[in-house]
């Protein structure tokens, strides 16, 4: 349970000093498209796997029964509400933000025509659970890049800061709200949306400290 340790995304060597900025460092530019590309993978394998949706896109399920939207304008409109949250949190948007729906849309595109898919629903609850671990970790390099977060990532970092709660247990509390509300307004509850649900904010955690000590060992080595 040490990932509950993780109140907040740490710095690195390669992390950029200020969220929105005209010229970001090249390290955290690079390791910014390195996570999201992971990140990417990660919600590829989950869309892959069969199982269930992820909790947002439930949430957005959930809003077009009730309001008769396409699925896809329920999205942009939660994804927008979600940005607007940002204002009184505080948060600072940046090339991340930008490139986090246009490079995992890309890796969506490119990645679920060759992924393999299984027959048995056991096996497709394990690459379920594989994409989840693979999506936080993805999503703690990028966050630790410090060029902005996605909507969603936004939210959770604001609410941590705002409350000094674990980022596990922030993201956790998201996205289980996200879940009840989307099935109480009639979206597909699945095996993989609970899993991605309880799962992805103890990944993210896990992530930034794999990261921390890995940071760590560099700085010792470098002096």
């Amino acid at each position: 349970m040490s990932f509950l340790s993780v109140t907040s995304v740490p710095v690195l060597s390669w992390s950029s000093p200020r969220a929105f900025t005209l010229t970001p460092p090249l390290a955290s530019v690079v390791y910014l498209i390195l996570g999201l590309v992971i990140f990417g993978l990660g919600e590829a394998l989950l869309v892959t796997a069969g199982v269930g949706v992820s909790p947002w896109t439930l949430f957005a399920e959930g809003v077009t029964h009730v309001t008769g939207w396409s699925l896809g304008f329920a999205t942009f409109i939660i994804s927008a509400a979600v940005l607007a949250l940002w204002v009184p949190l505080k948060q600072t948007p940046g090339l991340g933000t930008i490139l986090n729906a246009i490079v995992v849309a890309l890796v969506l595109e490119f990645m679920l025509p060759v992924l393999p898919t299984f027959e048995t629903y056991a096996a497709n609850a394990l690459l379920a659970l594989c994409g989840v671990f693979v999506t936080g970790f993805g999503g703690a390099i990028y966050l630790v890049a410090n060029l902005g977060p996605g909507p969603r990532d936004g939210l959770m970092t604001g609410l941590q800061r705002l409350t000094g709660q674990p980022i596990a247990l922030v993201r956790m509390g998201i996205e289980l709200s996200v879940v009840v509300i989307g099935w109480a307004l009639g979206g597909t509850l699945g095996l993989g949306t609970v899993l991605f649900a309880i799962g992805i904010g103890p990944a993210m955690a896990i992530g930034m400290q794999i990261l921390q000590a890995v940071g760590n060992r560099q700085r010792r080595a470098g002096h």
